[in-house]
């Protein structure tokens, strides 16, 4: 679950199911009951129906809980934090970050840094598109080293500078769901 949205799709689901359940969190349900084949199944299937999909095996859970934790940190925290994002990862999952990146690798075909890298390239263009602060302020709000490492890093990604982005008329970006 990757937006306020999904959690008010699955506790919709969860309370016409009749099922009882704490608290819905980003890629995480805490059910305070044993559900019979019969509602796991109804939740399955009427989740599928949303485009959701209810998650059993734990290596898929982890890999879920690995992006939520990246959007969270590029999308949703007020400043990047400082140190190292492998520590930032690692800590919040408490997992080795080796192991984690292992399995994710092996699961998407790509590594977290490159995700990592993906979203921070989509919220320079939410921030851009906002128009709310300059590309130094950007620079330094997602933690980049300097403005020439975001920029080329944002034309390698998309092949537009950040400058030519922002006078585009329409801005495309891409669904967090989708990256």
């Amino acid at each position: 679950m990757v937006s306020i949205r999904c959690k008010m799709i699955v506790k919709s689901k969860l309370e016409k199911l009749g099922i009882l359940y704490g608290t819905v969190d980003l890629g995480e349900i805490e059910i305070k009951q044993d559900l019979t084949a019969e509602q796991l199944l109804q939740l399955k299937n009427g989740l599928a129906k949303s485009g959701l999909e209810l998650m059993d095996d734990k290596r898929a859970i982890l890999i879920e809980k690995i992006k939520n934790v990246v959007i969270e940190l590029v999308h949703y925290e007020d400043e990047f934090p400082k140190m190292k994002k492998s520590e930032y990862i690692s800590e919040k999952l408490d997992y080795d970050y080796t192991y984690l990146a292992n399995i994710f690798s092996e699961a998407t075909g790509t590594t977290i840094e490159q995700y990592i890298i993906i979203h921070k390239i989509e919220r320079v263009k939410e921030l851009l598109i906002y128009d709310e602060l300059n590309l130094s302020e950007i620079s330094y709000k997602l933690n980049y080293s300097s403005v020439a490492h975001l920029s080329g890093q944002f034309k390698k990604i998309t092949g537009l500078t950040p400058t030519f982005f922002k006078k585009l008329k329409h801005k495309k970006r891409i669904n967090l769901e989708d990256v």
